[in-house]
């Protein structure tokens, strides 16, 4: 939809310079061919004059404004972007306006412009476009700042509805069951054990609930979780499945949307078959120049499984962009399936 919509402004903005630049060839073909200039048709060659000028005005300063439009938007540089293209704008307009007055002065009259009707024509102009320059600055800047509201907003919504998601995807009752089963096998092997598993199940939905709908949590607070969690998966698991830390204190203090790795952990256990003769491996490790917790798998996918459609991992995409411009990066391999999640670091 976006490549769409520029390549309509793209065709729009060409449609506009091609019908000024015809009009400009016949405008300029009229003059050129006028016999003779006397008092009837100078008022006509002033008309030419003026219309020469808003046409080479409006494509210069349209220009302008595009280019600094991806080189200083509006929201980001808003005193530099101000200052820039006031000047940029005054120095292309005088620019144009004294060309044409010199040329129409040289080839219509055989007066040269006196310096009193230059430095007039130059501050009128100035004060002309100076007004009308801030008037179209005040007009985008309020189209900019509008636009970033709606688009500030949609992600609000996005994010509210990802936070949703994910509690509706921990609150599974396929998850619910299986713990409740395993509950109830363990009350009959092992009354201490049974207690164990139950206050680790209690303490996992009373977290899912108190943090699932905050921003951020600290790493260290998500991997205190995980270590809960992950109790819960190996006492059904047993010894079919490995969940390995390896991350530094350096670390724990940096931020991630919450049940992220929790998330990541029951992606791949969804996703893969865990027997004895293939347990499955899931490793959280860090990579400290990127920045970012790595998470990686074996890959052995069930065979009656069918096409994924990936809504946990989208979760996290989601949920990412609302803090951060790094992307949440993706990889497979025959044998490997890995996610990489930028650390976030918040300002205190």
């Amino acid at each position: 939809m976006k490549s769409f919509s520029s390549s309509l402004i793209f065709k729009k903005w060409h449609l506009q310079f091609a019908l000024i630049f015809t009009g400009l060839v016949i405008i300029g073909g009229f003059f050129l061919f006028l016999p003779e200039i006397d008092a009837g048709s100078l008022i006509w060659v002033t008309v030419g004059w003026l219309t020469l000028n808003v046409a080479l005005l409006w494509i210069g300063n349209a220009a302008i404004n595009q280019l600094l439009n991806r080189v200083f938007p509006w929201l980001t540089f808003g005193t530099t972007r101000f200052f820039t293209q006031l000047f940029a704008v005054l120095f292309y307009s005088l620019i144009v306006i004294n060309a044409l007055y010199f040329s129409f002065k040289g080839i219509f009259t055989s007066e040269p412009p006196t310096d009193d009707q230059v430095i007039v024509m130059n501050a009128y102009g100035t004060v002309v476009i100076v007004l009308v320059t801030s008037i179209y600055f005040g007009i985008s800047f309020l189209k900019s700042w509008r636009r970033s509201e709606l688009e500030a907003e949609k992600m609000q919504k996005e994010h509210v509805k990802s936070q949703l998601k994910a509690l509706q995807n921990h609150l599974d009752p396929h998850f619910l069951f299986n713990n409740l089963n395993i509950l109830s096998s363990l009350i009959d092997k092992d009354a201490k054990q049974s207690k164990e598993f139950l206050d680790r199940f209690a303490e996992v939905y009373r977290t899912l609930l108190k943090k699932e709908m905050d921003d951020l949590v600290l790493l260290s607070d998500e991997l205190e979780f995980l270590e809960t969690y992950t109790y819960l998966i190996k006492v059904r698991f047993e010894e079919n499945i490995a969940i390995k830390q390896e991350i530094p204190e350096t670390v724990k203090g940096k931020f991630l949307p919450p049940m992220t790795l929790q998330m990541l952990l029951e992606n791949a256990i969804k996703h893969n078959k865990i027997t004895e003769s293939k347990p499955l491996n899931v490793a959280f490790t860090i990579n400290e120049e990127k920045m970012e917790l790595v998470v990686t798998n074996n890959l052995q996918p069930k065979q009656s499984q069918v096409e994924s459609e990936r809504t946990g991992l989208d979760n996290i995409k989601n949920r990412y962009k609302h803090f951060t411009d790094r992307k949440v990066v993706i990889e497979e391999s025959e044998e490997t399936f890995t996610v990489r999640l930028p650390l976030i670091e918040v300002q205190g």
